[in-house]
């Protein structure tokens, strides 16, 4: 369902963050977990005259925003998809300033903010393909935030759902080999064990900017029930209005997974392998 309320007038790209924490929201009609395709940076900046890194890092910001979007509605799961295993395929001078601004981040003060909000950082993807000193960052984040208990925020880097389901294969055909499970006792269950955010709910929600109405490669497996929604508004200019336009949307649904009964949320479904879609 494409949902057409974006904004393209020009902005500067760095914004105030929102932390106020004190509005209610209802949470009843609120995802439990929200995944986010951040698209449209570079066109962001061509229409607003910037170069692309200028539009990367008006990106970066705009991260930061969604993030207190969920702190402050106590949604739990929030996945951003900050780097496709296509994105290496962008030009040199591009991926560099991607990966020096992915450093910077991980080097912010606001890391150290985010963990004092109670934010549970982590990452999936293939990280190997990272520098030494960038892993090195990752797993720091990951260290510092790991015991805290509020929204769990996970950043989708060298990822592709494709990469995400073969190497959940590879995993299992491992243990078969070495007779640990039975080829015909691999069922869905056992595969949710080996896929990417097998110990979180499925995602709820996902949003998508930009204008494509696609889900690129992101979270295969994973998207099986999501609700998709697209906008048109470029990513650096997505804030907690647009953010609240996705919640309302969503609020509008009926989630019922091919049933006649409609569970809340996507972690209430059975993982059997034989449930149907109506």
């Amino acid at each position: 369902m494409a949902a057409r309320n974006g904004n393209h007038q020009p902005k500067g790209y760095r914004r105030l963050m929102q932390k106020d924490t004190s509005t209610h929201f209802e949470s009843s009609e609120l995802p439990r977990h929200v995944a986010v395709i951040m698209d449209g940076n570079n066109r962001w900046a061509r229409v607003n005259g910037l170069s692309g890194s200028a539009g990367h890092r008006a990106g970066a910001e705009a991260a930061r925003q969604v993030v207190y979007s969920c702190v402050k509605r106590d949604i739990k799961y929030l996945t951003l998809f900050a780097f496709s295993s296509e994105n290496w395929l962008r030009p040199n001078k591009e991926v560099k300033g991607l990966m020096a601004l992915f450093l910077a981040v991980l080097k912010r003060n606001e890391i150290n903010q985010l963990h004092l909000n109670n934010v549970r950082l982590q990452f999936i993807g293939n990280r190997g393909s990272f520098s030494a000193k960038l892993q090195h960052h990752m797993r720091d984040v990951e260290e510092l935030t790991a015991a805290n208990t509020g929204t769990v925020v996970t950043v989708a880097a060298d990822y592709g759902g494709r990469w995400d389901i073969a190497n959940a294969a590879r995993q299992i055909a491992e243990q078969v080999k070495q007779g640990k499970l039975r080829a015909e006792d691999v069922s869905v269950a056992t595969m949710e064990k080996y896929i990417c955010l097998a110990d979180t709910p499925m995602p709820d929600l996902c949003i998508r900017t930009g204008g494509e109405n696609r889900i690129s490669n992101f979270l295969l497996w994973q998207f099986a029930y999501t609700e998709l929604y697209f906008t048109d508004c470029y990513w650096p200019d997505f804030d907690d209005t647009h953010f609240q336009q996705a919640m309302d949307d969503y609020g509008k649904r009926q989630r019922r997974y091919g049933h006649l009964n409609i569970p809340s949320h996507s972690d209430e479904l059975p993982v059997t392998g034989s449930m149907h879609s109506a």
